[in-house]
């Protein structure tokens, strides 16, 4: 029998697959976790992997001149697209999967950190993954550059600040802006690594307001991640 494969693309040490981890080893998929903060070189193409993955990081699409791997990152988008091998795209990932679709990324004028609702639209209540998760629901952000919508995809939610957060390209190619990924405690360490990036923002958010509710929302988050990233895993097949 055939073990599925998955390469995730990592770009700093929080920031890791999280959720997205926990659904692909319970369903038997190795995953290959790509370091490039330790200097490992993004692959050329996904060989015998059956999907991709690329998480969060502080870089932007439009800095590739400042990091090359953004380039290497954008050639692989482009190889798993031409091959309809299933991708999935978080903040910076989702980001370089709408550049590779020609769209618009950009600086939004003002970060989202923190909890906000995120509502899905209509088209995400037939989604192969969106399907029969809640219309409304409070998702954690950590993000400063936005996207429009590229020519084909179909946007699947919104938020008060963004009106973007999500979309889908082809059968199984999605982007997702907001970290339905995280886990309690990974939000811990974030708020302590960029606790610089928090207090430059304090006329925004309270960096403690992170924390209000925080079992609640959490718990609420990642019973919808292990719903969509299940499908995710079934997606690979």
């Amino acid at each position: 029998m055939v073990t599925p494969k998955v390469i995730v693309i990592q770009h700093v040490a929080p920031e890791g697959p999280g959720a997205i981890g926990d659904a692909l080893r319970a369903r038997g998929v190795e995953i290959r976790i790509v370091r490039v903060d330790r200097g490992e070189p993004v692959p050329a193409s996904l060989d015998d992997a059956w999907g991709l993955v690329i998480m969060g990081g502080p870089m932007a699409v439009y800095q590739s001149e400042w990091y090359p791997h953004v380039r290497a990152e954008l050639a692989l988008i482009q190889w798993a697209l031409a091959r309809d091998r299933p991708v999935l795209g978080v903040c910076l990932g989702s980001q370089l999967l709408a550049a590779c679709l020609g769209a618009r990324v950009y600086s939004a004028g003002r970060k989202e950190i923190g909890w906000y609702d995120v509502e899905l639209s209509a088209a995400a209540a037939t989604d192969p993954l969106w399907r029969g998760v809640d219309a409304s629901f409070p998702a954690f952000h950590w993000h400063g550059d936005v996207f429009d919508l590229a020519t084909g995809a179909v946007p699947l939610a919104s938020s008060a600040i963004t009106s973007l957060q999500a979309f889908r390209y082809g059968t199984a190619a999605y982007g997702l802006l907001f970290h339905l990924e995280v886990t309690g405690q990974m939000v811990k360490e974030w708020v302590e690594t960029f606790k610089e990036e928090l207090d430059g923002m304090k006329e925004f958010i309270r960096p403690e307001a992170i924390f209000e509710r925080f079992p609640e929302r959490i718990d609420e988050l990642n019973r919808h991640a292990r719903r969509l990233f299940a499908r995710f895993c079934e997606s690979l097949r």
